[in-house]
């Protein structure tokens, strides 16, 4: 055997060594990067949770902080609304049994569907700031009956509207409806102008134009009864 033979033998262990420890530092650099999916899984969704957390947490504060941002104006509006809302139903329902013009008990079910959902939102405003759902005393709200100036019914005029049928009913409802829209009409304004809350603020501009196209088309039915 040569010299050269020797030293080549003499390598070959050393290589063949020197290859298994590459190979088993890649084995272990590929479980440390890879592994089952799961670790790395759980590294980034650790991340995107507390990102998630973060954000719904902001947007919780966000919503605490706009639900105080609001004035005597946005109380005053919501307090008087829900009454005057509340009145506005028991009229709609009364047509039922009562009316018998289609558009009238179209009417009447357009302000069920609106008004309804609006006063439990109203009294949810009312309730996150610690005010309460009705007041002592109604400024402006005297239910004094008609021209009265708030477009509140008399207990006197419900009942008279209670005793009704027919066309007879159909005209006193849509007189009656449209001095209490006017009467909503006029406290929804008031809240553009002077409301700070978003959100009663929008719905006073719903009010203004819901009810006012209502208006309308009440007045047309009187036209034509």
């Amino acid at each position: 055997m040569t010299a050269f033979t020797r030293a080549a033998l003499r390598r070959k262990p050393a290589r063949r060594l020197a290859a298994v420890g590459l190979v088993a530092a890649g084995s272990l650099f590929l479980a440390a990067c890879g592994g089952d999916g799961d670790d790395m899984s759980g590294m980034d969704h650790g991340s995107n949770n507390s990102s998630a957390s973060a954000t719904a947490t902001g947007q919780a504060a966000g919503s605490a902080e706009q639900g105080k941002d609001f004035n005597d104006a946005d109380v005053t509006f919501a307090q008087m609304m829900i009454p005057h809302h509340e009145q506005a139903l028991e009229m709609a329902k009364l047509a039922d049994g009562r009316a018998s013009d289609a558009e009238v008990k179209d009417i009447a079910q357009k302000i069920e569907n609106a008004q309804d959902p609006e006063i439990k939102t109203m009294k949810g405003w009312l309730e996150s700031w610690g005010k309460p759902t009705e007041m002592e005393s109604m400024p402006g709200m005297d239910h004094g009956g008609h021209g009265s100036g708030d477009g509140m019914m008399s207990e006197a005029d419900m009942d008279e509207l209670k005793g009704m049928k027919g066309t007879e009913f159909d005209k006193a409802f849509a007189e009656m409806m449209i001095e209490h829209h006017n009467g909503a009409i006029s406290m929804a304004k008031d809240e553009q102008k002077n409301g700070k809350f978003a959100d009663a603020k929008k719905m006073a501009d719903d009010i203004v134009k819901g009810q006012s196209a209502e208006v309308e088309q009440l007045q047309s039915i009187l036209d034509r009864l």
